[in-house]
């Protein structure tokens, strides 16, 4: 087997361990919070969008001042010799990525997960589509890694805006919510019988574009050809044939 077909197939079981996990959690929020009268919806839709302004506004304001809570990183070490498998190193890989994740990107993380409290039935799903908008990148790194890295050094200077980026896109989220004009504006276009499918494909869409976001935190994307190519077990040079 070639060595970038190595990398792209650990690829694939790495982001199905995050994407076991991610999924996982949705269920879970999904089954508690469905539970919830649907009479204090309406506060878990305030506090929701609340928690996500917050997050948007910490995290534009972490380009200027220094906010302990991303600087926190728990971290599950994994060695790729503990597996004689190297796809089931790479799942482990996954599932440790998505438990001890990076901090700078908890904000958008922790705003989905705000988000699928406010939507009970959906929780599962956003949860997927998360990991989607963040898994779908990660396999065509690893499938043009070396090109990938080549594009990096062009590119890397962009990185400094990320934060303004994602909070401006955090609080654009969260004042959705808490003026509920994702409602108003499904009613207004497909009328009230549409307003619970038009509501959940857009929050789908916020996910998925919240995971894309996540793809792109400074945090990560200088780091995946590397940290492919090491699941991989190989080198981002060796990569290319």
């Amino acid at each position: 087997m070639k060595q970038r077909d190595l990398v792209f197939l650990n690829s694939v079981f790495f982001v199905i361990g995050f994407v076991s996990v991610f999924s996982v959690v949705g269920i879970v929020l999904q089954t508690l919070v469905s539970q919830v009268a649907l009479s204090l919806m309406n506060d878990l839709r305030l506090i929701g969008g609340g928690i996500i302004i917050v997050f948007g506004i910490a995290l534009i304001l972490s380009t200027r001042y220094f906010i302990p809570i991303f600087t926190q990183e728990y971290k599950i070490h994994v060695k790729r010799s503990s597996f004689s498998n190297s796809f089931v190193s790479s799942f482990v890989f996954g599932v440790a990525f998505a438990i001890g994740w990076t901090p700078c990107v908890g904000p958008i993380l922790g705003s989905i997960y705000a988000l699928a409290i406010t939507s009970p039935s959906l929780g599962f799903l956003l949860l997927l589509a998360y990991s989607l908008g963040l898994g779908i990148p990660f396999l065509i790194v690893g499938a043009f890694v070396s090109k990938f890295t080549e594009f990096m050094k062009r590119v890397k200077g962009l990185l400094k805006y990320f934060n303004i980026v994602g909070g401006l896109f955090l609080i654009g989220i969260g004042l959705l919510v808490v003026t509920d004009y994702i409602g108003v504006l499904s009613v207004f276009l497909v009328g009230t019988n549409g307003y619970i499918s038009f509501n959940g494909q857009l929050n789908f869409l916020i996910a998925i574009l919240a995971g894309f976001l996540t793809f792109l935190s400074p945090c990560i994307l200088p780091l995946v050809p590397a940290y492919l190519s090491y699941i991989g077990g190989t080198t981002t040079e060796a990569a290319k044939s």
